[in-house]
């Protein structure tokens, strides 16, 4: 498939990779900023624009991976009559892109993204689109690039975005508070990531309500006592500890 890819950030630079190693053809990088779309270009070994009006417009499909409050700005210029375009975000309806091309959907890697990893990770793909025809070819597009393909609507997808901010950006919060905890109390974070990691890899054979474990869910009073004793002197943690151990109590009940 020929691909212009419409951004230069963590979602376009991860797909990018991820469709050239399955073997497809990415036309054109497409970025505001010249330097970043060369540099990204450079990467996919094809050729880059800053200028609308020089983009590629017989691409079979555009994905403008960029920000989801960029979306609306960036396709002001696009009208692709024969062609598909989708975006990438988890909190913006397909139809946004309904005046842009004949055919339109979404295309959302349902992962977290950094354009510095050394690896490609494993990225379920979400898709949705607007007509069946559509659906199907963003299907084998998908599934040329992971083994997982769901189908979602708009108010699917916001929710599983919703669950995903809970068990990765407020999981990774909580890590940010234990590192700075650690740093205050002169102790070593880089003890709790073997801990991270096998809490983890349990959720490959255990649901979390099954893995859970602490004094929270043993209703261990004395030990719970103890730590509240220690964060008097962190009165912000303790109120993130009261909360998280209350939450866990009421779910054991």
């Amino acid at each position: 498939m020929e691909i212009v890819i419409i951004g230069t950030g963590n979602t376009a630079t991860i797909l990018g990779r991820m469709l050239k190693e399955a073997g497809h053809h990415i036309v054109q990088v497409y970025g505001r900023h010249a330097k970043a779309a060369s540099e990204l270009a450079y990467k996919l070994a094809t050729e880059s624009t800053n200028y609308w009006s020089v983009v590629s417009k017989t691409a079979d499909l555009y994905i403008v991976a960029v920000s989801d409050i960029a979306i609306e700005e960036v396709i002001k210029e696009v009208h692709l009559p024969k062609s598909t375009i989708v975006h990438t975000a988890a909190s913006i309806s397909k139809m946004v892109l309904k005046d842009s091309a004949a055919h339109y959907g979404v295309f959302y890697p349902f992962q977290s993204l950094r354009k510095e990893t050394p690896y490609l990770p494993d990225v379920p793909i979400i898709i949705d689109a607007s007509d069946e025809e559509t659906l199907r070819s963003l299907e084998t597009l998908a599934f040329s690039l992971t083994d997982t393909v769901v189908a979602a609507d708009d108010a699917t997808r916001i929710k599983l975005h919703l669950a995903a901010v809970f068990c990765n950006n407020f999981v990774n919060h909580l890590y940010t508070i234990a590192e700075k905890y650690c740093i205050e109390e002169g102790l070593e974070f880089k003890l709790l990531v073997p801990l991270i990691k096998e809490t983890a890899m349990r959720l490959d054979t255990l649901s979390p309500d099954q893995a859970q474990t602490g004094p929270a869910i043993r209703m261990d009073e004395s030990t719970i006592e103890k730590h509240l004793e220690l964060l008097e002197k962190h009165p912000s943690l303790q109120k993130v500890y009261k909360l998280f151990t209350e939450s866990i109590q009421q779910k054991s009940i």
